[in-house]
């Protein structure tokens, strides 16, 4: 069943006679409080919005998905797309409406800035990044604008927004190639690590050798390494000699002691019990359920 999303001039207020307004500038406490501090999933028609989160926690609501908003960000949404909002009752910031004639660039059109504000934005803005600063400063700017009310400031006002707006495209493309980079050297990192591993795993090095090795703090490689794989360095480390041990079972006659002491462990006890906690199985019930396999399927071990 399709829920009707409602549409509104400003958020409670229904569309009625043509606005009297082309930019309208309030607190976000102004308004959410009176609706317990939640907006709920609407759009508009004809209007842009840019929120200002300075301080408290949010959650935007773009169409089906929920984003976590943390201070200090600027929220764009354009016209045309159902949002919604979950305010911290210690929220400070703004909310921006201009008549989207007004804004100088439409969402959509084949500019830059037009691709970028065609849709939803949330974009965090960091300490120490100059053109962050910037937007802030601009958007207090706007804000004591809108308040003085002086007569003639229509100008400054434009090119307030056009400021704000071109510094958040700016900021949040350098977040996302900021965001590939990491990734792309994130990805090396664990290829360096896996290299290691393959050399060093007979000896049993700790997780701290390998960070150390790689310059990072262990807190910082385990990040790494469970975001690519799902594992800590520990257990990455334990994978490696699990899979070596398996191969040791399945393809050699080697005995289950030759093989501890083969993979570095001092006692074939100790052996035992570690496979036996990362498999479910003793290495020789394993063996034996793996050559039981092969002896039913003999083409397999000819692959």
């Amino acid at each position: 069943m399709t829920r009707h999303i409602p549409t509104y001039d400003l958020y409670g207020e229904k569309p009625g006679k043509k606005s009297e307004f082309w930019l309208h500038c309030e607190t976000i406490p102004s308004r959410s409080s009176l609706h317990h501090w939640e907006i709920g999933a609407h759009r508009h028609e004809s209007f842009f919005q840019i929120l200002y989160i300075q301080a408290g926690s949010a959650e935007a609501l773009f169409g089906g998905e929920t984003h976590v908003v943390s201070p200090p960000a600027i929220v764009t949404v354009p016209p045309g797309a159902t949002h919604g909002f979950r305010f911290s009752t210690d929220i400070e910031g703004l909310v921006i409406t201009i008549v989207t004639a007004q804004l100088g660039v439409s969402p959509g059109e084949r500019s830059q800035l037009g691709q970028w504000l065609s849709a939803p934005r949330l974009t965090p803005l960091a300490e120490g990044d100059d053109d962050s600063a910037y937007a802030v400063k601009t958007l207090e700017r706007l804000d004591r604008e809108c308040e003085g009310g002086r007569a003639g400031n229509n100008g400054l006002i434009k090119a307030y927004l056009t400021t704000i707006l071109t510094l958040a495209a700016r900021i949040s493309a350098a977040g996302g190639e900021e965001a590939k980079q990491e990734t792309g050297e994130n990805e090396r990192r664990v290829e360096r690590l896996n290299g290691l591993i393959h050399r060093h795993y007979q000896s049993h090095k700790t997780a701290s050798f390998y960070a150390r090795e790689l310059g990072m703090s262990l807190t910082h490689l385990n990040r790494v390494v469970r975001e690519a794989t799902g594992l800590s360095t520990h257990r990455l480390i334990a994978r490696r000699l699990v899979e070596e041990a398996k191969r040791d079972l399945v393809f050699t006659l080697t005995s289950v002691q030759g093989i501890s002491f083969r993979l570095g462990f001092s006692d074939p006890a100790y052996f035992s019990r570690f496979f036996l906690r990362e498999t479910g199985m003793t290495p020789r019930a394993y063996r034996n359920a793996e050559q039981d396999k092969l002896a039913e399927n003999p083409a397999s071990s000819e692959n």
